[in-house]
């Protein structure tokens, strides 16, 4: 199952960030000998990777995060709270040291990558954060643009990334049901890159 949101012209974007353009430079339909997109976007469009060079100076790009980081058996944790993703409810999700653990939100009933931006949208905690660096998981998945709020979001980030646990931002998780999956998550190998577009794939084991 694709987790990853479509790129298209215009779409939703984090309100500071890049537009995403997608235009032709050529077009057979124009006369040219074939079709040709031209891209314009930002390092962390749609569903993409956070490096911790994205708020960490001089930490490592996303092209020198491990595979197996975004690769591998991970679970999909259904969270209840409308407004944030709190300790007590992960308390009751018993993260383990070294899993991969993908949100999934009342975000995912929003339809919100065809929606206008929403400063409400359902985040990770920083007091969820730093459970998760006690609990040493490796990788973290949220269905919206961003695991920390527009509040909050820098010492979120802070505490995941500085602790070595890769980010995953902007999952299409609404046809999927909890429980466990293997997943490949694959960013762009962009050189010294903050961040980049993934696409991510989920099998049910």
């Amino acid at each position: 199952m694709d987790v990853s949101v479509p790129l298209r012209d215009g779409m939703l974007h984090w309100p500071d960030n890049p537009e995403i353009r997608v235009t032709r430079a050529q077009d057979m339909a124009r006369g040219d000998a074939a079709n040709v997109s031209r891209l314009s976007l930002g390092a962390h469009t749609g569903t993409h990777v956070d490096a911790p060079i994205h708020f960490i100076p001089g930490a490592e790009g996303v092209d020198a995060l491990p595979l197996e980081a975004t690769v591998g058996v991970a679970r999909v944790i259904a969270i209840q709270d409308p407004r944030s993703i709190r300790v007590e409810e992960l308390r009751r999700a018993d993260p383990r040291a070294g899993e991969r653990i993908l949100f999934k939100t009342a975000n995912s009933s929003r339809d919100w990558a065809r929606s206008a931006f929403r400063p409400d949208f359902v985040y990770l905690s920083l007091e969820g954060a730093r459970y998760l660096v006690e609990r040493r998981v490796r990788a973290v998945g949220i269905d919206y643009l961003s695991i920390g709020s527009p509040d909050e979001g820098v010492p979120i980030h802070h505490a995941l990334l500085g602790a070595g646990i890769v980010i995953i931002e902007g999952l299409d998780l609404s046809a999927i049901e909890p429980g466990t999956y293997d997943l490949v998550c694959l960013p762009l190998r962009l050189e010294h890159g903050d961040g980049a577009p993934a696409r991510a794939l989920l099998r049910r084991r």
